[in-house]
Order: structure tokens, then sequence, then C-alpha cells
């Protein structure tokens, strides 16, 4: 009975909220972010364990995807390309911790990486290749990966290793804040979305949003001044900071989605007709 009363009134502000016209959403959108934001920052004290939460929340995701193909034997939905550029950001981050000595994201990355290579080798596997939409996974690959590598040589961190290490570390970075974008692309596609597919996006909007809590709260525990401390980086932070935020936000649309289907009590996600 408790629970149940607990749930009316979250379905009624959810109500409301869907009411009101799209800048109001955005508004409160922007609102609630912040406040979480500031829950986050008093209940983690160490900045490092924002990345760490953010990792084990993919790694969660890829679970979701590892049992979707384990059980139901259909990899329909998922976009095997968003996997691969995942391995690919995930392969040179490895390479870099590995140089820079970082052992907890260097045991992190190497953990997803191995969950990321289960759902390549599951997706490629003869009897789950025929349920992937490769039609609608449409996003070629040069379009993400190229720009980022242009963008990494342009700007990138200033530190005491190799320029090679630090155009290959801002690669990675670059390249996971937009790796999500063919599944994306993939879902505007098909429009209705099984749950366990949308548990791992909705993970990956998380993770993201994690990421983002850790650059706004190191800006504001700094004054701004984090923003220029990469050594002679001077625009590195800035460009990953903006990117994050970027790919927070259009996340956020499909966690909108996401969440309003539970709230209905939907086990498929619905995505709106592209205007």
């Amino acid at each position: 009975m408790g629970e149940k009363e607990l749930q009316m009134p979250v379905k009624k502000l959810f109500l409301w909220v869907r009411r009101q016209s799209k800048s109001v959403k955005i508004f409160l959108g922007v609102v609630t972010s912040l406040a979480l934001v500031v829950i986050l920052k008093f209940f983690i004290k160490k900045h490092n364990h924002f990345f760490v939460l953010a990792e084990f929340v993919h790694f969660i995701g890829l679970l979701c995807l590892i049992y979707k193909l384990s059980t139901l034997k259909t990899c329909s939905g998922i976009s095997l390309k968003t996997q691969a550029v995942t391995e690919i950001f995930l392969g040179v981050r490895l390479f870099c911790g590995y140089i820079m000595s970082a052992p907890i994201h260097f045991f992190l990355d190497l953990v997803t990486l191995a969950a990321t290579f289960w759902v390549i080798r599951m997706m490629k596997k003869s009897k789950l290749k025929s349920s992937y939409m490769a039609d609608l996974d449409s996003m070629p690959l040069w379009h993400l990966i190229a720009p980022c590598a242009v963008v990494a040589i342009l700007i990138h961190p200033h530190t005491r290793h190799s320029i090679l290490t630090d155009v290959l570390w801002a690669f990675s970075s670059y390249l996971e804040a937009i790796s999500v974008l063919p599944q994306l692309r993939l879902m505007q596609n098909v429009q209705i979305i099984e749950p366990f597919t949308a548990h791992y996006v909705f993970a990956l909007g998380i993770q993201r949003f994690l990421t983002c809590a850790h650059w706004i709260v190191q800006v504001y525990d700094t004054s701004g001044a984090y923003l220029y401390l990469a050594g002679k980086g001077y625009l590195w932070i800035p460009m990953v900071f903006i990117s994050e935020i970027v790919q927070t936000f259009i996340l956020a649309d499909f966690c909108y989605y996401y969440i309003k289907s539970v709230m209905s009590g939907q086990l498929l996600v619905r995505l709106p007709t592209p205007v």
C-alpha cells in the first residue's frame, strides 16, 4: 500500500510535466539536472569516483545487451557500429591508461572492453546475424572517426607524456562522446525500442550525465580555473566539457521517453516520428 501511495504523486507529477510546452520541459529538465549535480557533489567527495561510477553504469548497460543476445537470441535494434566505435575508443584509452599509470581506469576499461568484444562477437554469430538491422544501422563510421582524429590533432592536452599519447587520449575522449550516435540513428529509424536495448541506451545516458557532472563540479570547485589546468592545452578541457554537455542533452531526449514508458507501465519505448 505504501508503495502505491508513493507512486501516485510521482505519476501525477509526470502527467503534469507531459502537459507542459517543450520550452517548459527543457527548463524543468535543466533545473532537475542541476539539482542532481548538486546532490552528487555532496554525496561523492572524490571527483575520480564520478568516472568509476560512470564506467560501472556503462558495464551494467552492456550486461543488458549480453542478456538479450544470450536469452532472446536476437540483436534486433542494436547498433553494431556503436559497439565497434566503443571498442575503438576503449582500446585506445587502454593503451593511454597503461602509459599514464591509471590502474583503476585501466581495469574498468579492460572489463568494459571485454564485455563490448563479447557483444560484437555474439552479434556476428551466424545464428544472430540474420536479425541484425544492417540497413537501418546506416551511419558511416568514418563520419565519426575522421572528425575526432582531426580535432584531436588540433586540440589535445599537453602533458609530460609524448604528443602521440596526448593526441590518442584526446581522440578516445572525443570518440566516446559521439559513440552513441549510430545507436540513436538506428532507434530513430526503428522508432519502437524493446526493453533491453532501451535499458542499455538509458545506462549510456546515465553514464554521460555522471561524466558531465564531474566536469561541472570540477569547474565550480575551481571557480572556472579548471578549464585551463591541462598544461598548455588551453582548449582541451573546454572542448571536452562542451562535447560532454552536448552528448548529455542528445541522450536526454531518449531518457525522457524511456522514463515516460516506464511510468506508464509500457515495456516498449516509442519514439516520436521525425518531422
